[in-house]
Order: C-alpha cells, then sequence, then structure tokens
C-alpha cells in the first residue's frame, strides 16, 4: 500500500514513536541476561587466561597451583590439564599460528607447549624449557615473527630457537608485572613496573623510548586493536587511563566506576569498547571515548576477578576470578542468541534507531543508565562521592582565601600524570 509521510497526516508521530523508544528501553532491561555459564574444573584461583589466535572455541586458562586447562566454549568443558609449573601459572600466550602455546611460573621456568593433545599412551612433554635465573612475571608472544617477550627482574626478547635472550631491556630496578607487544606496530612493546612506571620499548633498539609515571601502580596495559598508538592502563588508585603514545603528558581519557584496584582489562576486537577485571568483584564494559561504564556484571558468588578476556567474535566476555572458576557472559547483556527471523532483525534494528534518537529524555535515560549494584559496592560509589566532593570543597575555599594565581586549576586528567621521562 503507498503512503503518504506527509508529516501534516500524521500528526502524533513523535509521541507515537517515544512510546515505542520508552517500551523498547524497558524491554531491553528486562532482557538484560547477560550471564551464560561457568567452566569449573580448576582446583585454585584462575590467575592469567589466553585465547586461540585461529579457533573462537578455544581458550586456555593457568591457575596459582600451576595447572593449565583447554576449554572448549562450544560444550563448556575442559578438553585438557596439564600439570605446566610448581607455584604460580604466572602468564601465558599463544603462538600467533596457534599450533603452541607458551607459560610461565613461579619456577623460574618458560615452557612451549604443543595445542593438540598428546596421542594415546605419549606423556605430556614441553617442546621447549628454559629455566631463567630469575622469576618471570609474564610473557607475550609477537603478532607474525617467531619471537617472544618476558618480564620480571627485566624485559627479554627470545627467539624461540634459542635458550637465552636476543636482548635484554631494563629502565630502573623494580620488577615488571606485565609485557604487550602492539598488534598493528609489531616491534613496540609496553610494560607496566612496580615502581608506578609505565615503559614503551622499540624491539630494533638497545633502549627504551619513554617512559610516563603516574601516582599510583599499574597492574597491566592493552593496545587498542585498531589504533596504533592507543593503549589503556589498569591502575591500582581504581581507574583507567586511555593513552595516546606519541603525547603521554595527559590521558586521552580518564575511565572511572571501579571502587577498588583495577586488576586486568582487554580490547574488543573493533577498538572501540574495553573490558576491565577488578578486586571489587565486577567487571566493567567501557566505551573508549567515555569516562563512565556502560555495563557492570557481577553475581552474588564472584569472588576478586583476577583476569579478563574479550572473544575475538566480539560477542562474549570471559572471567577468571579468585573462587576457582571461569564465568562466559555476554558483550551485549540483552542481546538474543540464535537465528534471527528478518521480521526479529527488522524490529531489532528500529528498537534501536528509536532509543538512540530519544537517549536524551530523562525518563528513557534513568532506565537505560540504572543498574542494580551490590550493597558493598553501592556504599563505596557512595562514599568515594562524599570524600570528591569534599576535596572539591576544599580546593575551592582554598583559592578564594589565596593569593589570585596560587592555587591553579588542574584538570582530572593531568591530577595523576607524575612526569614524563623520555
Amino acid at each position: 500500500v503507498p503512503r503518504n509521510y506527509d508529516p501534516v497526516l500524521h500528526p502524533f508521530e513523535v509521541p507515537r514513536e517515544y512510546t515505542r523508544a520508552l517500551n523498547a528501553t524497558k524491554l531491553e532491561r528486562v532482557f538484560a541476561k547477560p550471564f551464560l555459564s561457568s567452566l569449573d574444573g580448576h582446583r585454585d584461583g584462575v590467575n592469567c587466561m589466553a585465547k586461540h589466535p585461529k579457533s573462537l572455541s578455544t581458550v586456555l586458562s593457568g591457575a596459582c597451583d600451576g595447572e593449565v586447562k583447554i576449554w572448549n566454549l562450544t560444550k563448556r568443558q575442559c578438553i585438557r590439564t596439564i600439570q605446566a609449573h610448581e607455584g604460580f601459572v604466572r602468564g601465558m600466550c599463544a603462538r600467533f599460528c596457534g599450533t603452541s602455546f607458551f607459560t610461565v611460573g613461579d619456577d623460574k621456568t618458560v615452557k612451549q607447549w604443543k595445542m593438540e593433545s598428546p596421542e594415546y599412551g605419549e606423556e605430556e612433554e614441553p617442546i621447549h624449557t628454559i629455566l631463567g635465573k630469575t622469576v618471570y612475571t609474564g610473557i607475550d608472544h609477537h603478532w607474525k615473527e617467531a619471537v617472544f617477550a618476558t618480564c620480571g627482574h627485566q624485559v627479554d626478547i627470545w627467539d624461540e630457537q634459542r635458550t637465552s635472550p636476543m636482548c635484554s631491556l631494563t629502565w630502573g630496578f623494580d620488577s615488571i608485572s606485565s609485557v604487550k607487544f602492539n598488534p598493528i606496530e609489531t616491534y613496540l612493546l609496553g610494560s607496566c613496573a612496580s615502581d608506578r612506571n609505565i615503559v614503551l620499548y622499540d624491539m630494533r633498539k638497545s633502549t627504551p623510548l619513554k617512559k610516563v609515571i603516574l601516582n599510583m601502580r599499574t597492574n597491566t596495559l592493552c593496545w587498542n586493536p585498531m589504533e596504533a598508538f592507543v593503549f589503556t592502563a589498569a591502575n591500582e588508585d581504581y581507574n583507567l587511563y586511555t593513552f595516546d603514545m606519541r603525547f603521554l603528558e595527559s590521558p586521552v581519557r580518564v575511565h572511572m566506576d571501579h571502587v577498588s584496584a583495577v586488576l586486568d582489562v582487554d580490547y574488543s576486537p573493533t577498538g572501540k569498547e574495553f573490558v576491565s577485571a577488578s578486586f571489587d568483584k565486577s567487571i566493567r564494559i567501557f566505551p573508549v571515548d567515555k569516562g563512565h561504564s556502560r555495563e557492570v556484571y557481577h553475581t552474588k558468588r564472584m569472588q576478586h576477578v583476577i583476569t579478563v578476556k574479550w572473544t575475538s567474535d566480539n560477542k562474549y566476555i570471559l572471567c577468571g576470578s579468585d573462587e576457582m572458576n571461569i564465568r562466559l557472559w555476554k558483550a551485549n547483556a540483552s542481546e538474543k542468541l540464535g537465528v534471527l527471523a528478518p521480521r526479529e532483525k527488522a524490529a531489532m534494528n528500529y528498537n534501536q534507531k528509536l532509543k538512540e534518537k530519544f537517549q536524551y529524555h530523562p525518563k528513557i535515560r534513568r532506565i537505560a543508565q540504572h543498574r542494580h549494584l551490590p550493597k558493598s559496592i553501592f556504599c563505596q560509589i557512595k562514599e568515594q562521592r562524599i570524600m570528591r566532593e569534599a576535596r572539591r570543597r576544599k580546593e575551592l575555599n582554598r583559592r578564594k582565601h589565596s593569593k589570585p594565581g596560587s592555587v591553579p586549576f588542574v584538570s582530572e586528567r593531568k591530577k595523576h600524570i607524575v612526569a614524563v621521562v623520555k
């Protein structure tokens, strides 16, 4: 039937659309059931995880008792268990081709393992074992070459065929907690040290590039897979900082919402969002260009979340926590899984556009942004709001009763940076 879209003939179009947008927003909150399943089998806290570069359904996890498990996410089962180390598994990463993976542990060793299970009657043995002089705290593999980096007392760059590092990079005398290769500019590395530094290296040079010193220690960092110069750092001061490595004087964005130390961060494959894991027993999803999270996930049983990963198909999030479980979540809480009929797709797209059109209306905004939080987190957010307000009031009073210009205005972005050393 041909329709006449003349607005004179449809005087109540906007009120009708507003009602539809309101209903769509309410239904989105009704159907927001993000938790999918729990992968249990570890006998100690999950300390690190790694994604398979070629297989979406395979994920690896390492625990505090030295055990490594390989999981099939489709069946939601453990398909292989390896007793890899004595003590903690400190870090793990898969080779870029997906044929093997590397683990480091408290027993001062770096081990390379086959991704396939051993044949019947064959023993579970590593392909290579490198015995180091100090404990390694992290490992990451180059995205294109047979090279990997470990960190501990210093950052070491290794060739897979050699038992001694090709080069060792150091700046200062403190232990380094994590090291990450840039996925685009593959020669660049970033590392976080326990003396509050974030240090950037170029593999082709024998000296570090530059470092930024923050107020508190950075636990880990993650490079944006779509923007070569951008990385996000998870800090002990409850915040995350997104930096452009060309302008380290101030972060591009400060992401606030957690109420305890942020322990891990991982980007979505689109580079538009990232997920963070915190000591406050929750995980949050942040848009890259926003200062506050769009989503928070928590359960009654989930304890301190140590590690988090965003799957390569951009649909799911995995988190490993203290109480020996790996949990699988939807990246979009109200998304319907499975095959959609054409009418369902059309209705979803229409509702999405309506929600975007009316997103700033007070009623719709309130419903879309409301999240039920555990009492502990709710009370801590309230307490921190009061403390922040008190600090602001004190600064205003000090400025009011001081000589003009003696108490300068410092932006939130620059408050947390101590110095940049080149």
